[in-house]
Parts: C-alpha cells; sequence; structure tokens
C-alpha cells in the first residue's frame, strides 16, 4: 500500500508544487525546485510569516543580510569547529547516512523495545566517552543527538541496526562531518579568500546589532528577524523537502535585558505566539502538533532552554519551530573575535547593555511540507488540499461550462480578469467541467466559479466550495465582495 507521504510526494510533482532538482540531468540530491503552484503555496507561507512578526509588531525591525560572509563570522560562532553531523556509511552498499537519524528511526520503529533496549546497556562500563545513563536516557527519549562517537558507535554495535537500504549491518565508524559550505572568493588560484554559505540566518542579526542599533530608534526589548536561504551539506533522510542542502529559515533574534525582563515569561510568550500562527494563521489541527522540552545532552551548551514545536508529518512527529533562549553568548562571541563592543544604551539610566537573546527559528520549508500534510484528503475518488484560504496558491478559478462556445468564455474572462486585479485567481478551460473541479481540489483552490448559459441572461454565476462541495447561485457583482469577506474570516 502507497503510503501517504509517497501519495504527497507524486502529487506534489503532478499539480506543479515540488520538482526534484536538476532533473533534467539525472536529479542533484538533497535539491528540489519550487514549481508554479509550489511557488504561489511558499510565497504566501514567507509573507504571512513576515507580516505576522514583523508589520504587526512594533518591537521587531527587519533584516536581509548576505548569503556570503567572512571566515570570522563563522569561526566566532563555533560553526568552523563545533557545526558537524555523525556520519556512517554501509560497507556493502555505500549508502551514507546520519547515525543520529538512523538510531532514532529505528527506535520510533520498534518502540514496544525500548525497555529491552535500555536493559542492554546496564553493563556497558563508565569511561571518559562512553555514560550509559546518558545512552539510556538517549534511547527512552528516542533522540540521541549529542552523544559522543563512541556512544553513538556502541549503540549501533548493541542493537544491530541494519542499513535501510540493503539490510546489511556492516557500518563504517562514525565521525563527524562539518556541515558549513565553504566559498572562495577572488580569480586569481592560489590567492583567493575563504568565506562560506551561511550556516544559519541568526548571525547576519548578530554582526549587524550595532547597525540597527544606531539606524533605528529600537529600545529593549526588540527584536531583529530575518527570513531568507541558508546552506546545510549535509546527509538528508529522503522526505521531500523536510530536510535539504538549501533551505530557507525564517528567525528571529529578541534582545532583552535579564535584570529587567523575565525571560520565563518572554519565552512562553514566544510559545503562545509561534503555536497561534501554526493553528489559526496556517489552519493547522492542534491535534497534529505538539512541544518537547530538549534534554541536557541535546541542548546547546549555552542555552537555558530550548523547546522544539513539532508537527507529526507522515514520517513522525518531527521539528518544526526551534525556541530557544541562547543568553548573550552570540553577542560576547563576537565581541571577543572582533574587538568592538557590541551595547545598547538605556535610555534612562545611560547604562551600557550587551542583551540576553530569545531565538524562535523555523524552516520555511517545513510550513510549506507540514501545510501540505494537513491539507491532504482523501474522499473516495476525490482528492482535496483543505489548504487556509488566505494561504492557498489560488483563491478563485474561473471556468466557462462550455469551452468551445464563445459567448461563455469571453463571459469567463471578463470576471476572471476583474477578480484577478485584486484576488489570485486562475482561468481554466481545459476538458470537461468535472476534470476542472478535481484539478483545483488538488491544487487547493477554496472557490471555483462557472458561467452558463443562465449568466448570459441573468448576470448570475455558481460558486462552488472546495471543502464540501456545495454550490451557491450568485450575482456577478457580488462575487468580488463574497471572496474578500471569505478570506477575511
Amino acid at each position: 500500500m502507497v503510503d501517504k507521504m509517497d501519495k504527497i510526494v507524486a502529487l506534489a510533482k503532478r499539480r506543479g508544487f515540488i520538482f526534484p532538482g536538476s532533473e533534467l540531468y539525472g536529479g542533484l540530491a538533497n535539491t528540489y525546485d519550487y514549481g508554479p503552484v509550489g511557488a504561489e503555496l511558499l510565497r504566501n507561507i514567507k509573507n504571512l510569516w513576515w507580516e505576522t512578526f514583523i508589520h504587526r509588531r512594533t518591537d521587531i525591525v527587519g533584516l536581509d543580510a548576505s548569503l556570503i560572509s567572512h571566515q570570522k563570522v563563522w569561526e566566532a560562532s563555533g560553526h568552523t569547529t563545533g557545526f558537524s553531523d555523525v556520519l556512517i556509511d554501509c560497507k556493502e552498499c555505500k549508502h551514507r547516512i546520519r547515525a543520529d537519524h538512523l538510531i532514532e528511526d529505528y527506535l520510533g520503529e520498534h518502540e514496544q523495545k525500548i525497555d529491552e533496549f535500555i536493559e542492554l546497556f546496564t553493563s556497558v562500563p563508565h569511561s571518559a566517552d562512553i555514560d550509559p545513563e546518558r545512552i539510556k536516557t538517549g534511547i527512552a527519549n528516542k533522540k540521541v543527538e549529542g552523544l559522543t562517537l563512541l556512544e553513538v558507535e556502541t549503540i549501533l554495535n548493541h542493537l544491530k541496526i541494519p542499513c535501510p537500504n540493503c539490510g546489511k549491518f556492516a557500518w563504517t565508524t562514525p565521525r563527524k562531518f562539518n556541515l558549513l559550505f565553504p566559498v572562495h572568493l577572488g580569480i586569481v588560484m592560489g590567492d583567493q579568500a575563504l568565506a562560506y554559505l551561511r550556516g544559519e540566518t541568526a548571525q547576519g542579526m548578530f554582526v549587524n546589532f550595532e547597525n540597527v542599533v544606531n539606524s533605528t530608534r529600537v529600545r529593549l526589548p526588540f527584536g531583529i528577524a530575518q527570513l531568507g536561504k541558508s546552506f546545510r551539506n549535509e546527509v538528508t533522510l529522503g522526505n521531500s523537502v523536510f530536510r535539504t542542502i538549501e533551505f530557507e529559515q525564517g528567525e528571529i533574534e529578541y534582545f532583552f535585558d535579564p535584570e529587567s525582563e523575565s525571560w520565563e515569561k518572554l519565552f512562553d510568550s514566544w510559545k503562545e505566539s509561534m503555536w497561534h500562527f501554526v493553528v489559526h494563521s496556517l489552519g493547522i489541527r492542534e491535534e497534529n502538533i505538539r512541544w518537547r522540552v530538549h534534554t541536557d545532552d541535546e541542548r546547546s551548551f549555552y542555552s537555558k532552554r530550548t523547546e522544539d514545536l513539532e508537527y507529526n508529518f507522515p514520517f513522525g512527529f518531527k521539528e518544526l519551530w526551534g525556541l530557544a533562549y541562547r543568553t548573550d553568548y552570540d553577542l560576547k562571541q563576537h565581541i571577543k573575535h572582533s574587538g568592538k563592543e557590541l551595547f545598547i544604551v538605556d535610555p534612562k539610566t545611560n547604562k551600557k547593555i550587551t542583551p540576553h537573546v530569545i531565538e524562535p527559528a523555523v524552516g520555511i520549508n517545513r510550513l510549506f511540507l507540514m501545510v501540505l500534510s494537513d491539507a491532504y484528503y482523501e474522499e473516495g475518488e476525490r482528492v482535496v488540499l483543505r489548504i487556509a484560504p488566505r494561504i492557498a496558491p489560488f483563491k478563485v478559478a474561473v471556468f466557462p461550462l462550455l469551452a468551445n462556445k464563445e459567448e461563455l468564455v469571453t463571459k469567463a474572462k471578463g470576471i476572471f480578469e476583474t477578480l484577478r486585479v485584486q484576488i489570485p485567481c486562475m482561468f481554466d478551460d481545459r476538458g470537461n467541467i468535472g476534470k476542472r473541479y478535481l484539478y483545483q481540489d488538488e491544487i487547493g483552490t477554496p472557490w471555483c466559479v462557472t458561467v452558463d448559459f443562465d449568466s448570459l441572461e441573468d448576470g448570475t454565476v455558481t460558486v462552488r466550495d472546495r471543502d464540501t462541495t456545495e454550490q451557491v447561485r450568485l450575482p456577478i457583482a457580488e462575487l468580488f465582495s463574497y471572496f474578500s469577506k471569505k478570506l477575511s474570516q
């Protein structure tokens, strides 16, 4: 039986949401292109994120930093030494995979054996590189990120986890692999400067902290937000756009003075904002999302608290949106490496403050995949994407009942041209009316307008609802107000 993820991937390609990258030449692993319909949906999600967290708030300003940055930025942030994944290769089929993902997926598939697995490590001796209690905690939580290379190897050997590609147990020794993409700037070989494609958008906000403070009227607490692409040279699991080497991030660094603001209250406030955006703005079902607190081993050493908002994708609950209290670590690292002070002055006390920061960071591509997953329904022979109307690629499709009747086509095109000035619309006169409805259902168009012979006589049209398939008759003159009201709900 074809699982839901396979169906979503097939629909995404068939209807122009997502295409494999460089497919004409056999494809390029871990890259994807967004088709005509997917580009619209992705743009709508990004615009809604920006509108919600920047335009509707008075305490957050936007930034668009360079994709390429000085190597010292990444030395200061710790990415050149500590930004790595643990990789293993199958000696039989040469399949490469992240060891933590392999273990976590295996534990998820054998959840009924978790207690049995934990018991296997009661006799493992402690050493500088192996802590059986840490291993058992990781297995119990099905999260092993942060374990040492030897601990990861110990789990693999004790559980005899096979290769998901060939089924053999023949792994190489786990090793770390840095995720940054180096870029060599200059036209003369041997005289090129080393830089990096950014591994996250966050560093652009920290590096530009002083510029933002000096060029705006921001006062603590305030945030700097950025929406843009990041790059990580990592091995992915093949779950479409969930994890790719090129991806879009929406990150906010929210700066505050810990002596005058409670970080716990700010943290909880951000949790509420993130939950509300997913459920109410994107229209996602609450039963499919949850919060997960990072364990001490998993959490970055500089973070006092990290939680993930997870979504129940077809392949299980996975991180959607991270929230971390990063203290003042990042700014102090850049102060140390640049030799420059980074602070903001309290206008009341003239005190120089190097603020702490709370960071909500979301993968926009994961929001995209979540929307497709949550909206996918099968109703008999009908497949429908119940995407929230405010982010649907097209809000309205306009049809002539018969494509070979010039008067119907002309009338339908007139309505389309009028509506499209203010509402994203599609005109469709291909095939029969039933197939047109099914096509619009599959790309998530909330309403279809059909022009028939009565339309020529009385100036009314049929409006069909995507989710209920119910049809109502409305005057052409009332269409814009009807859809505008629907979109505002």
